[in-house]
Formats: structure tokens, C-alpha cells, sequence
């Protein structure tokens, strides 16, 4: 997209890790942001944050994207904040690592509403914006996981789903491109973040692992490229600690249960 200042941006899972870096690049750009995460306290201090360093609108929408009518009122607010939707970037996800075996049998309710469900609604309620429009950018958090075949060990149900969300997004680009539309896949490696702080034995030296810089790079790229050019897919993997000899082990203490 050519000038950026003044566009605006939802951000999901936008309250740490991964998605609060996105949303930092996005504000560096001049981009006004609507936030997204289930924690309400944690987002607001996020919103503010963000809003102080970089002289941005920020507005927090407190949001499960699990559920139709959260995604549905986090449209809906950032229409009537801004007047406009520019820029989406689906970043909220749950993981959940077992051998398929022992995998609760809940977990896949949850890993296919968040982790694609979650991200095909919201397309659905802004492409239409988009198409009006004739612009308009959509980055999805795919995983690095989908670069192996097969999946790995003990993340075949979660790394399934990316498989069908990366599938849906290339077919998403070659629909919307005759409408000025951009859609991006980023595919991270393991990266240093609270979700893999939590999981007992990641790895003996925290060093290896990946920062959020090389995703926030990623994304800086997708969205100040020329306007007739789309970075289909950015892969972002992480050379010592690469999926096809998971760090993650069997037992583990799993976030968020």
C-alpha cells in the first residue's frame, strides 16, 4: 500500500507476543489500529502503550474470535471509530500439543475455531469493505509447521488446520487480486514469546529461539511494498530451532488449561 498514514488496521491477539509487535510496526507506519484480545486489562494497557510511543488512534475491542458476535462488534466498532477498514491482520491463536492419542478431545473444537474458523469469519466481514474499495491488506499468522510434510509430531491436529488456513489463503489471493486486494501468509518458526516462556524444557539455551523482530520485519515488508506487488507467502523460520526436530516435548505444562 502506498501511503499508510491515516490507514486503519484491526489487529488480533493484539495484546502480547506476537500480534502486540504486528500492531507496534503497523502504529511506526502512521497506522491507526483497532486491537483485539479476550484479556479487556491487558489490551487497554497495550492500546496505551502503543497510542503514547507512536502519536496513534488506538481503540481495544475486547474479543473472543471463537464466537461470531465478538468478531461481528469488533467490526462493527472500528467502522464507527474510523469510517473505514484498510488493513487486517488475523494474528489470534491456541496451540495444543499431545500425542493425538492423548489429546483431550475439546482441544479440536477450540484449534478449529480460533486458529481457522476465527480467521475466515473475519476475513468474511471485511472483505467486502475491501472490495468496495478496490484495496486493501490481509496478513494471516500461518506457522512454519506447514512446511513439513508430514506435520510434526504431536502437532498434527494444530499444523492441519494451518495447512487448511494456507490453502485458503493462497486460493483467497488469487480471488481478491483483480480487486486490488493483498493477502499475505507469514509462516514463523518458533519464536520467544509468552506462549513458548510457558512450555517446560523448550529448549537449554532461551538464545536460540527466535525474536519477534524477523515477523515484525515480515510485516513492515507486506505492507510498504509497491501497490502492484503481493508477497504471497513470507516464511520467517528460525534455523536452530527448526520444526522438524520439535524442542517442544511430550509432557509439558500447557498454557491457558
Amino acid at each position: 500500500m502506498s501511503d499508510l498514514k491515516g490507514k486503519v488496521a484491526i489487529v488480533t491477539g493484539a495484546s502480547r507476543g506476537i500480534g502486540k509487535a504486528m500492531a507496534s510496526t503497523a502504529a511506526g507506519l502512521g497506522i491507526n489500529l483497532v486491537i483485539a484480545a479476550r484479556g479487556e486489562g491487558t489490551l487497554k494497557e497495550t492500546a496505551e502503550e502503543i497510542s503514547k510511543k507512536y502519536k496513534v488512534e488506538v481503540l481495544p475491542v475486547s474479543c473472543d474470535v471463537t464466537k461470531l458476535s465478538d468478531l461481528e462488534n469488533l467490526v462493527n466498532k472500528a467502522r464507527e471509530r474510523f469510517g473505514r477498514i484498510d488493513i487486517l491482520i488475523n494474528n489470534a491463536g491456541v496451540s495444543s500439543q499431545y500425542p493425538f492419542h492423548e489429546q483431550p478431545i475439546e482441544d479440536f473444537e477450540k484449534l478449529a475455531h480460533t486458529n481457522y474458523l476465527g480467521y475466515v469469519r473475519l476475513i468474511r466481514l471485511v472483505i467486502n469493505d475491501f472490495v468496495k474499495q478496490k484495496s486493501g491488506a490481509i496478513i494471516n499468522m500461518v506457522s512454519g509447521s506447514t512446511l513439513c510434510d508430514p506435520v510434526p509430531k504431536n502437532f498434527i491436529v494444530y499444523s492441519s488446520l494451518k495447512v487448511g488456513l494456507r490453502a485458503f489463503c493462497k486460493g483467497l489471493f488469487w480471488e481478491m487480486r483483480d480487486y486490488g486486494i493483498k493477502v499475505t501468509s507469514i509462516l514463523p518458526g518458533v519464536t520467544d514469546t509468552d506462549l513458548t516462556g510457558k512450555l517446560k524444557d523448550i529448549t537449554t539455551d532461551t538464545s536460540r529461539l527466535m525474536s519477534t523482530e524477523a515477523i515484525e520485519n515480515a510485516v513492515k515488508f507486506a505492507l510498504t511494498v509497491p501497490a502492484n506487488v503481493c508477497p504471497l507467502e513470507i516464511a520467517v523460520i528460525n534455523q536452530q530451532t527448526p520444526w522438524t526436530a520439535p524442542v517442544i516435548p511430550y509432557r509439558q505444562q500447557h498454557p491457558g488449561k
